[in-house]
């Protein structure tokens, strides 16, 4: 049963992220009929500020004591730096050891690294830090994509978002889908997102330069939904197909029908956010022609359906949709 939350407090915390784990966790919702949590905010030395990365200061209440009956020890993100506190560290291991359950948002996945308690083990950070992520603590099985790792006593997140669905997760795992839609409610957001979903990165457009390929992907983003080929991509480039073939993998670090079918995903995405188009006619605005090909390749690139996507994330009041593909 989840009693007790301790959350940990270092230099350089992220009033955000901590805020999020606050959110869930410390606030009082029994006239919800939420259970009344055990909050406490620890750090090292009970009592003395602790700088945040934005220039404001928190004052725990409890020390590292706070962590030894804790059913949950939460890490909201720090910044990240070469060495952390080792009593820390330490409070961390000897949570783990006697099944304590440990939630990290964002890089509050570095300070569990650094513990050692990742080897081994899957887990997820925001997409930003994953490579030196994964430089730092090798054994580590982290996934890029994803919003969150469920792996029993350890769950990891990515950004800040992702961190609200971790925990609103766990809520949901430890006390049912009442709680987690009751306090969901109160903050206003949908009360389950799918782990498994992706961390919904765009790809940038590239620098213009002078002899970019800038205008001709510009037009292929205008026209999502023609048929394209290397051969019509390439006489629209004034370029041999090879010449064409090497410099798009060059400039995007991609092939142009993998280029073109993200963006048309990425397409996909707005028309499910912002229209009441059906699958089908958006599979048709997009290039994909049939609503089966749009479903299998939003699932690869998104991780989830088309019509899961658009129930989480289509909050707005549908809008009429321009002709053409980019917006």
């Amino acid at each position: 049963m989840l009693k007790t939350v301790a959350a940990v407090l270092i230099e350089g915390v992220a009033p955000f992220e901590f805020g999020v784990i606050c959110e869930v966790f410390g606030i009082d919702r029994t006239d919800d009929g939420v259970p009344s949590f055990d909050f406490r905010v620890c750090a090292e030395q009970p009592g003395v500020p602790i700088p945040t990365s934005v220039g404001v200061q928190f004052t725990p209440e409890y020390g590292l004591q706070g962590l030894y009956d804790a059913d949950l020890v939460a890490l909201p993100a720090y910044q990240i730096r070469d060495e952390y506190p080792p009593v820390v560290l330490d409070a961390l291991r000897s949570a783990a050891n006697r099944g304590a359950i440990l939630l990290s948002v964002c890089t509050g996945a570095f300070l569990l690294g650094a513990a050692g308690l990742l080897d081994d083990r899957p887990c997820t950070t925001h997409w930003r830090y994953v490579d030196e992520f994964a430089a730092r603590f090798p054994r580590a099985k982290v996934n890029p994509d994803v919003l969150f790792v469920d792996d029993g006593n350890l769950i990891t997140s990515a950004g800040t978002a992702a961190g609200i669905d971790a925990c609103l997760h766990l809520v949901r795992r430890e006390l049912g889908t009442a709680m987690v839609t009751a306090i969901a409610r109160r903050m206003v957001v949908p009360p389950q997102r799918d782990g498994g979903q992706r961390q919904f990165v765009e790809l940038p457009m590239p620098k213009s330069t002078g002899d970019s390929l800038e205008p001709v992907l510009t037009w292929m983003l205008e026209n999502l939904a023609t048929d394209h080929t290397v051969t019509s991509l390439a006489k629209q480039a004034m370029l041999s197909e090879r010449t064409f073939a090497r410099r798009f993998v060059a400039e995007t670090g991609t092939t142009p029908h993998r280029w073109l079918t993200l963006q048309r995903v990425l397409y996909a995405q707005r028309l499910l956010e912002q229209t009441a188009l059906s699958v089908d006619e958006i599979a048709a605005r997009c290039g994909f022609g049939a609503a089966a090909l749009l479903r299998h390749h939003f699932h690869v690139v998104v991780g989830v359906a088309p019509t899961d996507y658009r129930r989480t994330f289509a909050h707005r009041p549908a809008q009429p949709v321009l002709t053409g593909g980019a917006d």
